[in-house]
């Protein structure tokens, strides 16, 4: 059983951090961007082709994060200004960001070819014993990796200056906006933030599978399960949906049958959404705010 709780971790924190890239900028832009997962294939692509290039892996990896941030940076952009600058209320960017999901892919396997290529080994031939389990450190690295993320999200949060611009363009866009608020500096960044998430992600994965130009569809669609199951409007949330996907999703495929992990995320979304349409976290958000409604009512009450 311990075994398959960290193996459903390790595959959990991936889902998480594509995930959680998608609920950082829909968190200021209102926007969720389907070319997550492709993000994540790009970081893997790239640092595949760079290594295979000769450069040491660690730099491999650097320049594939960094090739993911970029393209989420262009993603917003081409397929995310132009839209809102037209219709802010709507969703044409489902269709634009859709749109450019299938270039990169497309793209991608241009470049690329459409088969598999070897990725840098990393830490992945080396493993730890933990009790009954035998686990890779890049699984282990994998689960620090997202619960470190959680931690720097939750101090950027609330302790800087673009932590705290983007948490007033989350509550109130207009009002941000009324007061000087630089909401295009906002998205650039959450855009740029979500690709270097998922880049992590891809490097974090490509060691444990192959660099292919198909890669992103599969984490993408899971990494929106993830999304759905703690809620698009709390990241950190969003990672710990991504956690506990990992984990049932593993159970469901070591206890009921292999092909569990094909169909089972969707079952688990769907009881969800069922009885929590915006997610585990959503309860908590939604009190909070009525708080700070009733204090603000009470204020202007006030004489």
């Amino acid at each position: 059983m311990l075994q398959v709780l960290l193996t459903g971790l390790a595959s959990g924190a991936i889902y998480g951090l594509v995930a959680m890239g998608f609920a950082v900028v829909f968190y200021v832009t209102r926007v969720i961007n389907f070319a997550q997962g492709q993000l994540l294939m790009v970081a893997v692509m790239v640092a595949a082709a760079v290594a295979s290039g000769g450069a040491p892996p660690l730099l491999a990896v650097l320049v594939g994060v960094l090739a993911s941030g970029l393209i989420g940076v262009v993603t917003y952009f081409v397929a995310v200004r132009p839209v809102l600058a037209v219709q802010k209320i709507g969703f044409a960017w489902l269709v634009s960001t859709l749109a450019v999901a299938l270039l990169i892919q497309s793209f991608a396997a241009l470049i690329w070819g459409p088969t598999s290529r070897a990725f840098p080994a990393l830490l992945v031939n080396t493993t730890v014993s933990i009790g009954s389990a035998d686990v890779s450190l890049q699984e282990l690295l994998a689960i620090g990796i997202a619960l470190l993320a959680i931690a720097v999200f939750e101090v950027v949060r609330r302790r800087t200056l673009l932590g705290k611009l983007g948490m007033a363009i989350a509550e109130d866009q207009e009002m941000a906006e009324a007061i000087g608020a630089n909401t295009r500096t906002a998205a650039i960044a959450a855009f740029a933030i979500g690709g270097v998430l998922a880049g992590i992600g891809g490097v974090l994965i490509g060691p444990l599978t192959y660099a292919n130009p198909y890669l992103g569809n599969t984490y993408g669609i899971n990494g929106f399960v993830a999304l759905m199951i703690g809620g698009a409007e709390r990241p950190v949330g969003a990672m710990v949906g991504g956690l506990l996907l990992g984990v049932l999703t593993q159970f469901a495929s070591h206890y009921i049958n292999s092909q569990a992990a094909d169909w089972f995320p969707f079952v688990i979304v769907a009881f969800v959404l069922l009885l929590m349409p915006r997610g585990l976290f959503s309860i908590g958000a939604q009190l909070r705010r009525s708080k700070r409604i009733h204090q603000v009512a009470v204020e202007g009450a006030a004489p």
